[in-house]
C-alpha cells in the first residue's frame, strides 16, 4: 500500500521530542543571525500583507529545520502541512497537497533533495506562478491543462543543498543555512527542556550535556531524557554533574560527544585503511552502515571537529584524530 504523502512523517525520535520544540521565534534559543533574518523577513510580510516566499534551510541533522517551518506558520498565523521528498511518489501526490492548501499556507517539504525528478518539476511553476500543469489521460489523448492553486510558502529542508537541482534550488527566495550550536547554547536548550519535562537539571549537568551532544540541540534533548531516567534509577532524580558523567559513560558518549560509530568509524580508517585515505563507498562496506548515514549523520561533526579530512582520494583521520584515540602518530603523507 503507498504511503499518504499527507503524512507528517516524521521520525519517531522527532515525534517523541516534539512537546520539546518551542513553538514561537522568541523561544526559539540560538542561531541569533538567522532568526534575525527571519524575524526581518516575516515583519515584512506582514507588512506588506503577503504570502511569505519560499525558504530552504539547510543544515546537518537535528539543529531545528522543522521546528523552524513550524515557528514561521505559526508567526504567519497560517497552517502547515508536513511531509518529505521520499514519500511523494507520484506528480498527483504532489498535486493533491498544493491544492488542498489554503491560500497563505506552509507546505513543508523534509529531505527535499531527494524528490524524484519528474515530481520536482510540478513544483516549478507552483513557486514561480502558482500554477500546475497535470496531465490527463494516457497515450495519444493524453492532454496537459493548467490549473491555479492558492499562493502558498514552500519550506524545503535539506542535509545536502548541494544534491538539489539548480532550477528547484534558484526557484528559493529565502536560503537559510544553520550551523552547530555552541555548548552554552545547548546548555540554554538542556535546562529548558528539562523544566518541560518536570526534571531537576542543574547547570553543571545541563552543561557536561551541553558539551557531549554533537552540537545538536536533538540530541541534547534525547540524551536528557535518558539521564532522566538514569538519575530516577541510579540516583537523587537530579541530573547534576556526577549523574551526568556516570549516565553518559554508560551510554558511551565520550567528553567530546563521539559515539560507539564514531569510534568505531576513526579506528576503522586508522587501522584498516592506514589512516586513509578511503572512499565513502568502502568505508560504508567495511563499516555495515549505509554511506548516506555516514556522510548526512557522522561526518559532519567529525569534520568540523577536525577528526577528518575529505580528499580528492577519500577520507583522511587527522592527527586529532589520533590523539583521542591515543593511537600510534599518524604516517605522514600529502592531502592533496
Amino acid at each position: 500500500m503507498p504511503r499518504d504523502p499527507i503524512d507528517p512523517s516524521l521520525r519517531d525520535e522527532d515525534q517523541a521530542l516534539s512537546s520539546l520544540r518551542p513553538e514561537r521565534l522568541e523561544q526559539f534559543i540560538g542561531q541569533e543571525k538567522l532568526k534575525g533574518q527571519i524575524a526581518l523577513t516575516l515583519e515584512a510580510a506582514r507588512r506588506r500583507v503577503e504570502v511569505l516566499g519560499h525558504v530552504l534551510l539547510h543544515d546537518p541533522p537535528g539543529l531545528g529545520k522543522t521546528t523552524l517551518a513550524n515557528i514561521i506558520a505559526s508567526e504567519m498565523g497560517v497552517n502547515i502541512k508536513v511531509t518529505s521528498g521520499p514519500v511523494i511518489e507520484r506528480p498527483g501526490d504532489l498535486a493533491a497537497l498544493i491544492t488542498g492548501l489554503a491560500p497563505g499556507d506552509v507546505l513543508f517539504i523534509d529531505e527535499i533533495h531527494r524528490l524524484r525528478r519528474i515530481v520536482e518539476e510540478i513544483l516549478y511553476p507552483a513557486m514561480e506562478d502558482f500554477k500546475i500543469d497535470l496531465m490527463i489521460g494516457e497515450g495519444a489523448s493524453a492532454q496537459s491543462i493548467r490549473l491555479d492553486v492558492p499562493r502558498f510558502t514552500l519550506i524545503g529542508a535539506t542535509t545536502r543543498k548541494g544534491l538539489l537541482t539548480s532550477p528547484l534550488r534558484d526557484r528559493f527566495e529565502i536560503d537559510l543555512r544553520m550551523d552547530f550550536y555552541p555548548d552554552e547554547e545547548l546548555q540554554r536548550i538542556v535546562l529548558r527542556a528539562g523544566q518541560i519535562m518536570d526534571v531537576t537539571v542543574t547547570t553543571e549537568g545541563a552543561f557536561e550535556v551541553a558539551r557531549r551532544s554533537r552540537g545538536t540541540p536533538r540530541i541534547a534533548n534525547r540524551l536528557l531524557k535518558r539521564l532522566r531516567d538514569y538519575a530516577q534509577v541510579h540516583g537523587s532524580g537530579v541530573v547534576d554533574l556526577e549523574a551526568a558523567e556516570a549516565g553518559l559513560a554508560l551510554l558511551e558518549i565520550d567528553l567530546v560527544g563521539l559515539d560507539e560509530l564514531d569510534r568505531r568509524l576513526l579506528h576503522t580508517i586508522i587501522h584498516k585503511f592506514n589512516g586513509g585515505p578511503v572512499g565513502l563507498d568502502t568505508l560504508a562496506a567495511a563499516l555495515s552502515e549505509e554511506k548516506d548515514t555516514l556522510s548526512e549523520v557522522y561526518e559532519p561533526f567529525l569534520l568540523k571537529k577536525g577528526f577528518i579530512q575529505r580528499t580528492p582520494q577519500g577520507r583522511v583521520a587527522t592527527e586529532h584524530a589520533y590523539r583521542h584515540l591515543n593511537a600510534p602518530g599518524r604516517p605522514q603523507r600529502s592531502l592533496l
